[in-house]
């Protein structure tokens, strides 16, 4: 019997991706493991390797195909001892999708079900012109959501609920299409986009504080036709503005800056470097930067101060044992942040080789999921740039990201003399439900000691 190779889950939020590349054409002999196809998602090119052994009768998605639906079918693969011509006759006639089924996912989200293996059953049952019991009075309702009379319930799907609250959207700001007007999967992803999104409400005698997007036809009617072009979003883009714009409407930030003095530091830096051992070619087999003393000085802040290595849940506070730094790199088209395992328990040429190898394989799109996706914290850092400070948005799960600005000579009071000294500004944005303001200012405060003693990163 002709075996189906499905589009992969490659991440457990992944519902969509582009099959770039084919690695292998029709005819061609594959064993399990071989790599036959290359996947785009928002974040990443990630190979696609066989999981069974035959040969490949019929390619149903072409190299190129943008938005391709997990689980759908690619392509069908003869298995031993089948006609090879038949099983790609049959293709044609194969269902576009296979039955729902969890994703490949790391093992640290295996738990996690794929929202587009779930949302065509869900539709199903939600479009049905007859409502069930359950689509009326005593439909399942959003737990704590009230419409702004106080006394509306809204009805949603449990799928519907679970992508809301992944997007950070209201239900209550929602507009349902399904019977009786219930929220459904489809209704989510168009609030994602602006359809169908109500304004906040706002108390009574109080004026909105967030006004509703402009629609895509009212900003074109602002510019002269034939002055601008027109460059679609890709997924990245997308998911960068959902993720964001969720994160500032749904994460009460607060802003803690402080200017460190890294005249120790960067002497520090020097002397490692210069002590660096060569490879054959002579070339130093490390080179650490500011950003390598950075990362290492916030794991150990964190770990001096845990009641910030946490994340929010509204179960229940997470009190991480390690310090998983996500560290933002700069990539065409977006970014992304690649989380450095266990910092505090690395070295700072392990730090700075495993940043490098993260930032090609970054702008390459070759991350694993498993090697972007959680991390307890974040750093940005804007210093090559020129950046003297700035506020970061915090990137949920994490509590608490740092915004690191440019070291540059300043002049300091020391001892009623004034004299030049490195400087390098650093904010905290924290999330207030989950770190308060004296606790924020005590991680900031750890961090500076950490950055202006790098001797005592070595304790």
């Amino acid at each position: 019997m002709p075996i189906n190779i499905l589009m992969p889950a490659l991440s457990p939020t992944m519902e969509k991706g582009n099959l770039a590349k084919w690695l292998k054409k029709e005819g061609d002999r594959v064993k399990s493991g071989d790599v036959i196809a290359e996947i785009e998602t928002d974040k990443a090119t990630m190979e696609v390797e066989a999981v069974d052994e035959g040969t490949i009768a019929k390619i149903l998605v072409p190299e190129g195909t943008q938005d391709v639906a997990v689980n759908d079918v690619i392509a069908v693969l003869a298995g031993d001892g089948e006609d090879v011509k038949s099983a790609g006759a049959g293709a044609a006639a194969a269902p576009k999708a296979a039955p729902a089924a969890k994703p490949a996912a790391h093992p640290a989200a295996s738990s996690f079900e794929t929202p587009a293996a779930r949302a065509p059953q869900d539709e199903a049952r939600t479009a049905s012109p007859a409502p069930r019991p359950e689509e009326g009075a005593n439909a399942p309702v959003s737990k704590g959501v009230q419409q702004s009379n106080g006394h509306a319930r809204t009805f949603s799907s449990p799928l519907a609920r679970r992508l809301a609250k992944d997007a950070g959207i209201e239900l209550a700001r929602i507009s349902g299409t399904g019977p009786r007007g219930r929220i459904v999967a489809r209704d989510v992803e168009d609030a994602k986009s602006g359809k169908g999104l109500k304004a906040p409400a706002a108390a009574p005698g109080v004026a909105p504080s967030i006004a509703p997007s402009m629609s895509d036809k009212q900003i074109l009617a602002l510019f002269e036709p034939g002055s601008y072009e027109v460059v679609p979003h890709d997924g990245m883009r997308r998911t960068i503005a959902q993720r964001l714009t969720a994160s500032v409407q749904t994460v009460p930030h607060f802003y803690l800056t402080m200017d460190c003095d890294i005249g120790k530091l960067l002497a520090a830096r020097e002397e490692i470097n210069a002590a660096a051992p060569k490879d054959k070619e002579k070339k130093p087999l490390y080179k650490l930067s500011v950003n390598d003393f950075v990362i290492k000085a916030m794991a150990i802040a964190l770990q001096r101060i845990p009641d910030c290595n946490v994340s929010w849940t509204d179960s229940g506070m997470l009190k991480h044992k390690h310090s998983d730094i996500g560290v933002a790199v700069a990539m065409p088209g977006g970014l992304i942040t690649p989380i450095i395992r266990k910092a505090e328990t690395k070295s700072l040429s392990t730090i700075s080789g495993e940043m490098k190898d993260f930032a090609a394989r970054a702008r390459a799109r070759k991350l694993k999921p498993e090697e972007y996706q959680g991390g307890t914290t974040a750093v940005s850092n804007l210093g090559m740039y020129g950046i003297k400070d700035f506020t970061a948005v915090i990137n949920p799960p994490h509590a608490t990201i740092l915004a690191v600005g440019t070291s540059e000579e300043r002049a300091v009071v020391r001892g009623g003399k004034i004299e030049a000294a490195h400087i390098m500004s650093v904010t905290l944005s924290c999330d207030h439900r989950a770190v308060d303001g004296a606790l924020g200012a005590e991680l900031i405060g750890a961090f500076k000691m950490l950055i202006e003693n790098p001797v005592m990163m070595m304790v």
